[in-house]
């Protein structure tokens, strides 16, 4: 066997491909990593604002959308938030809890990629950076094609993410590549994204909000922007959001607005309309909802109308940011065609889809990272 033969190559260096080329080293299986990046781990090091959001303890199936909500059962189930956070300890990297779940490096993101990096060497994966594949084809075994020459293996891995984050060198390879082995895909869309629309002259403005689409809401703080609303409600909403759609947000979770405004009529009848719904929303916005007048002067049913408004702001957004500003993608993969338990294409032995490359998704705060981790060992497992 010389050194462009192997057993397993996994095309892509992000969180899942290192995880699927680490399990796989374990195994005595030998490995290349490929990234035709410069460098592995890039959306590793950007996220969490550069500490990591690496995993969320609360990690449970119900947290995926998916065509298949059944899908990612297997793999969560195999590989778990609590074994990542085992690896971590290990490595003596000291993380903290956010809210919600959500875990994050006391120091830096590097720290991560420097624990996988040290995994794989551990493990014996042979990694190349600045490797841009330019063919793959299946005989025998796959021949991979790059701008380095061209390697060989029986078992090739698709671990090059989704589209999100162009600028990052997102691209859609591993969609491609599925495809061209015939492959369905989930029709990808931009997720995890701010909104696009018309909204009052508010940015910078945030508050806690509880956002509503259907039956999925979610309580988190919201953020005016120069173009529309972000801030975690928003992103976690848009993931389900289709164009068109109208979403509902309860400006006042914890108020019955009707009864607090009706009782500051009867307490401060002087006070304008805008001061009192500044005690309970930012000044900015109060101003922005509020009709001119005291309390006085308004009518029992304008205030029923207004809370019920403040209650259930209904906002349909023109569109989203798109890939740019997207955290993830969703769709994907379709995972009809892949084993819940390996990832392996069920019509082409040997191939393996991982991480956001398929149609798994999950909300915002670590889950993706989790995805990526359970889809990858699983896939390495089975190499």
């Amino acid at each position: 066997m010389n050194r462009r033969d192997f057993d397993v190559i996994v095309a892509g260096a992000g969180a899942a491909g290192l995880m699927c080329a680490i399990r796989a080293g374990q195994r005595g299986r030998r490995v290349l990593l490929l990234d035709h990046a410069d460098k592995v781990g890039k959306k590793i090091l950007i996220s969490g604002g550069g500490r990591c959001n690496f995993t969320n303890l609360l990690s449970r199936p119900e947290a995926f959308l998916s065509g298949n909500p059944h899908f990612c059962k297997s793999a969560l189930a195999r590989y778990t938030q609590h074994d990542f956070i085992a690896l971590v300890d290990k490595h003596r990297i000291a993380w903290h809890e956010k809210t919600l779940g959500q875990l994050f490096c006391d120091g830096s993101a590097r720290q991560i990629v420097a624990m996988l990096l040290a995994e794989g060497e551990a493990a014996g994966v042979d990694v190349r950076a600045a490797h841009r594949i330019t063919g793959i084809e299946k005989a025998d075994c796959f021949t991979v094609n790059t701008d380095q020459g061209a390697f060989t293996a029986a078992s090739l891995v698709l671990a090059t993410g989704g589209l999100s984050i162009p600028k990052m060198g997102a691209t859609g390879f591993a969609h491609d590549v599925a495809r061209r082995f015939g492959l369905e895909l989930t029709e990808p869309r931009p997720a995890l994204v701010p909104f696009t629309l018309k909204v009052p002259e508010l940015s910078g403005v945030s508050l806690e909000v509880v956002a509503h689409l259907g039956r999925v809401g979610f309580r988190e703080a919201m953020l005016f922007t120069h173009r529309g609303l972000s801030g975690p409600a928003i992103l976690q909403i848009s993931s389900y959001w289709r164009e068109g759609q109208e979403i509902s947000i309860d400006l006042l979770p914890d108020t019955n607005a009707d009864a607090f405004l009706k009782e500051r009529k009867r307490t401060r009848p002087k006070a304008e309309l805008r001061t009192v719904l500044a005690e309970l929303l930012p000044q900015r916005l109060a101003q922005s909802l509020a009709p001119d007048g005291t309390m006085a002067n308004l009518r029992d049913r304008d205030l029923e109308t207004l809370a019920a408004r403040l209650k259930a702001w209904k906002i349909v957004p023109s569109g989203t940011e798109g890939y740019a500003k997207a955290e993830v993608t969703v769709g994907g993969i379709d995972t009809d065609g892949l084993s819940s338990r390996t990832m392996e294409a069920r019509k082409v032995p040997g191939l393996y889809a991982i991480g956001e490359a398929v149609d798994v998704t999950g909300w915002l705060g670590g889950y993706n990272f989790q995805w990526a981790w359970s889809s990858g060992w699983v896939a390495g497992e089975a190499v």
